[in-house]
């Protein structure tokens, strides 16, 4: 044989030679290494001899031989942190802790809708298995920011006080801050049957259990629920799972964003979202740094937020409303504070509407859309701004008014505050059952602000000189 075919040959032999050796590292680079439970204190365990990457999930056998699933969420030195995402009975000290390398990716796909899920993607409809074909990631997919499509469209959720007062864009951000029994979950109820959106992805997330059926009975119904996505993380779930709830329902409109849909999300609540994560960083050690909440809520809440939005050119939008429970009617809450700064705009619900029976109880002064002059005309916005600086007026006489210290007469601004007050709280209010679609809603803004108009004494004429009689 020719030398240069044996050295070719030789090249030949090394090359596979060479494949195999990396095949074999990577073969044992993958092999498991089990670990024992060493502790376990509240919903933290603790275990050595474990391998296993940040956000890995890992199954510790109880006494029963049953496997009890968890996640790592921090370590410290050999000891890693784990935190349960299923009910946690029959765990015994050195039980076996093995690492099962699941990724991080979620099942998705047009088999979703119609069904009604938990934290981990297992159906809760009784309709047997969700089967897709499809996966996204947990973590989303980055999006760059000067690709995303400009909000430029306005959206029709049904409701005539935010059509015409806080209008909506296709693809907006929006908070819904709320205290408890205000109905926050009514007004949900009511954008998520009226809101004109091909998908509805909605995550009950950290709510009362019983909520969950009668949000998907009397709520959303049969009709609304063939284009609906419900997914429950319930008060009574893992905090682990209740933040698996809330990013795996964003990934479902992730996904039905990237098919080109326009999306609506609706998250209730994000307050439940960021306590879960303060329970899961204060029980591996984090230190509290603003009123009990550790830093890393603070990071958590952008990175679920930025999620949603316009995707890139072609793409669909997701419409997300977060609701944030006002904890005692404090709007200085950190959360509430913090959503704030990250959402396009904010709605917010008065307990001194709700009490007398308004609803939706929207709190036009505290209320604001930040798109409006992108989605909107000037003539609308000059129609906004004239009915909430009426409704501004007499609320800042109110107290005057009620106790009867304001004479009629005293300033014609206030006298047709008094008078239009009535009319506007008509217009705020809106029964459940009815929509109002956007023209609707901007005509009957329109009628409100000319009856005001019409109902708005002449000036007063000048005085008359009186004639000079020539009488000294």
């Amino acid at each position: 044989m020719p030398a240069v075919a044996l050295i070719e040959k030789a090249k030949q032999d090394w090359m596979i030679a060479l494949a195999r050796v990396g095949s074999d590292s990577k073969r044992h680079a993958r092999a498991v290494v089990e670990g024992v439970l060493t502790r376990m204190v509240g919903l933290t365990l603790e275990a050595v001899g474990c391998q296993a990457p940040i956000g890995a999930r890992c199954d510790v056998i109880n006494s029963d031989g049953e496997r009890v699933e968890t996640e790592v969420v921090g370590f410290s030195g050999d000891s890693l942190y784990l935190m349960p995402t299923s009910e946690v009975r029959g765990l015994v000290p050195n039980a076996r802790v093995i690492p099962t390398w699941h990724g991080s990716d979620v099942p998705v796909g047009p088999e979703l809708l119609g069904r009604v899920i938990d934290g981990r993607g297992r159906p809760l409809d009784a309709r047997g298995a969700v089967r897709t074909r499809n996966k996204f990631a947990l973590q989303g997919r980055e999006i760059n920011p000067l690709a995303r499509t400009p909000i430029r469209e306005e959206l029709d959720v049904g409701v005539r006080a935010i059509n015409a007062l806080c209008p909506i864009g296709r693809g907006q951000r929006m908070g819904l801050f709320a205290g408890s029994g205000v109905g926050k979950s009514v007004l949900l109820g009511m954008m998520t049957r009226y809101t004109e959106a091909d998908i509805v992805v909605v995550g009950l997330i950290g709510e009362r259990g019983r909520e969950v059926k009668e949000f998907v009975q009397e709520i959303l119904g049969q009709q609304g629920l063939k284009k609906a996505v419900v997914l429950a993380a319930p008060a009574d779930s893992s905090p682990l799972m209740r933040i698996h709830g809330a990013m795996r329902a964003t990934s479902i409109a992730g996904y039905f964003r990237d098919q080109g849909n326009n999306v609506l999300l609706l998250m209730d609540s994000l307050t439940r979202f960021a306590q879960a994560q303060r329970e899961i960083a204060l029980a591996i050690g984090e230190p509290p740094a603003t009123k009990g909440y550790p830093p890393s809520v603070f990071a958590r809440l952008p990175q679920l937020v930025e999620r949603a939005g316009n995707g890139a050119l072609n793409a669909g939008s997701i419409t997300a409303f977060y609701t944030v429970l006002v904890e005692g009617d404090d709007h200085a809450d950190p959360i509430a504070d913090a959503a704030r700064a990250i959402l396009d705009g904010h709605i917010v619900l008065s307990r001194q509407l709700a009490e007398t029976g308004v609803y939706p109880a929207i709190d036009i002064e505290a209320s604001i859309s930040r798109l409006t002059p992108q989605i909107t005309t000037s003539e609308h916005m000059g129609m906004t701004q004239n009915f909430r600086g009426i409704y501004s007026l007499y609320q800042q006489n109110r107290d005057l008014i009620s106790v009867g210290a304001y004479q009629p007469g005293s300033d014609p601004s206030i006298d047709r505050a008094v008078r239009m007050h009535p009319q506007m709280i008509d217009f705020i209010g809106q029964d459940m059952d009815q929509s109002v679609d956007f023209a609707s809603s901007r005509e009957q803004l329109a009628a409100v602000l000319s009856l005001a108009a019409a109902n708005t004494p002449p000036a007063a004429a000048d005085p008359q000189p009186v004639p000079d009689s020539g009488q000294g």
